[in-house]
Formats: C-alpha cells, structure tokens, sequence
C-alpha cells in the first residue's frame, strides 16, 4: 500500500489545506497502519500551489519506526530540500505521451529522461532510494490511447538509472481489465514484480477490476488515496484517485493481509474530508465499514 493523498490527494483540491491539517491526515494514516506514504512534493509553490509548504510539513512530520515518508522531486532543486528535510525516499515523473509530459513538465520525454541524471543518480549517491512514476499508460488526455511499449521503453531507462520500482499510471481512469492484463504481461516479461507498482485512478469505475488483475498476475505494490482524493491537474477529467478504503475493504474480503486496520482507515478518511471540506467519492468512505460476519 503506497499512500498519496498528502501529494496527489491534495495537489488537486482547490482550496489549500493548512499544515496543522495536513499533519493531522499523516498522523491518522500512520495510526491505520499504512507504512509507505508519500507526503508532499518539493516542487515549485509557482505550479502546486497546494503543496507550498513542502519544508514544513517534511519538518514536523516524523516518520516513526518501520514507516517511510516519501516526497516528490522534480528537479535538483527539490533534491536538495529533500534531502535538507530529511526525506529518505523521493519519487520522480515522467509520462509515457509526449503531450501531456510537455503540460506536465514543459520537456520532451528525451529531456526529462535526461534531467533525471541530476536527480536520481545524486539522489542515490546520498543513500536516498528513488521510485519512478510512468503517467498516461494506458491512456492519455490529448493524444488518446498510447503505446504500451512506450511505457515499457521509458520503465527500462528508469531501472537502468537506479530507481527500485516503477509506479505505471492510469492517469485519465479508461484502463479495462484486459487492457491492463496486456500492460502488465508485457512489463513482468522484462521485470521483476517486485520492481513493479500500479496506480489506478477510478474516473470510470474500473480501478479495482484492474488492480484484481495486477493482484492475479503477480503485483503486490498499489498507489492509492484515503476517500479518493486527488487526480491530475495536467489531465483534465482525471478526478478520482483508487481510494485506499476501497482498495483495503476488496483485498480483506479476499483474504489478503495488508497489515491496515480498516476502522482506523474509515476514521482517516474522514479527516481528510474535514480537512479538504468537501465530499469524497470513495465507496466504503461513503458507505462505513461493515462486518460480513453473521
């Protein structure tokens, strides 16, 4: 369980959420027993207004024993802050259409590949591990369906830089579940399962189906956020993370062990919420938690 509603979540909202809410967020996540959360993103304040408090927020939020806090790092300079911050892990972007990498970024996918010497061998060199993020896989908001060997070209320059798993993204929520078997048989033909990650986005409904699939091939690493929270600003119409209830209340039922306890979560969720004002669309954060035992 890869938790991103403090990045992900956030950077979507339109109102800004003060530090004391967003530390109130991570302490209920950590309490709910989620231990891999990705809690802001050092990029410039210019472009994620949400997320301008990245250094504080790093600052007072401690991970404790056997939980990593992770933050996005576009560029050296967001290193840099990392690393004065005392994150231990970053993560780095890149998408898998020239298009929306060029909204996203402003670079060609060549350029940002190339950028990434900057960040991610320096980045590891300091004793930092480094995730990659590969967006618009199975589909994009201005090109429309792209090549998956895309996505696996650009997965095998990221292994090659260093960086210990590559998160594919659904980032406009059209995956189906066939596609997604496609996706993920081509890329574990070429890598490990552990180097692999799935971030499904549930625009459409399908983020579970999917993640089943991932689930049934072999994946074991899923990106999601507490009450569905967050999406792309860059992919319009990309609302809708997976919401991590949901994700957590499907694998329970099937007998798999996350090590979350749901209640814990259901309770998170609804912090979030308090802190963002506004509904979220997750399902079980809508509906409650329930015991199936008669």
């Amino acid at each position: 369980m890869y938790e991103v509603s403090l990045r992900d979540g956030l950077q979507n909202e339109r109102a800004t959420v003060p530090l004391r809410g967003k530390l109130r967020l991570i302490d209920a996540l950590v309490s709910a027993g989620l231990k891999r959360i990705e809690i802001t993103s050092f990029v410039s304040p210019k472009w994620i207004p949400q997320l301008e408090d990245a250094d504080e927020v790093a600052e007072h939020a401690k991970a404790p024993q056997g939980v990593m806090f992770s933050a996005l790092c576009p560029n050296p300079k967001g290193l840099e802050r990392a690393k004065k911050a005392g994150i231990r892990e970053i993560a780095v972007f890149i998408s898998a259409s020239e298009t929306h990498n060029k909204k996203n970024v402003n670079k060609t996918v060549a350029e940002t590949l190339k950028a990434f010497e900057e960040t991610i061998g320096p980045a590891r060199a300091a004793g930092m591990r480094v995730r990659g993020y590969v967006s618009t896989v199975w589909g994009c908001p201005y090109e429309g369906e792209v090549d998956p060997r895309r996505a696996l070209s650009i997965a095998q320059k990221l292994r090659e830089m260093g960086v210990y798993q590559v998160s594919l993204g659904d980032t406009i929520g059209v995956g189906t579940p066939r596609q997604t078997e496609r996706i993920v048989q081509m890329m574990l033909a070429e890598f490990p399962t552990e180097s692999l990650a799935l971030h499904m986005h549930d625009t459409r409904g399908t983020a579970l189906a999917n993640v089943l699939v991932g689930l049934e091939l072999g994946i074991r690493d899923f990106d999601a956020s507490v009450g569905g929270m967050g999406g792309c600003p860059y992919a319009p119409g990309a609302a809708g993370n997976l919401a991590t209830e949901d994700l957590v209340f499907m694998l329970h039922g099937m007998g798999v062990k996350t090590g979350v306890d749901l209640d814990r979560l259901w309770e998170a969720g609804k912090v979030a919420e308090s802190i963002v004002g506004r509904a979220l669309p997750g399902k079980v954060h809508q509906a409650g938690v329930r015991s199936l035992k008669a």
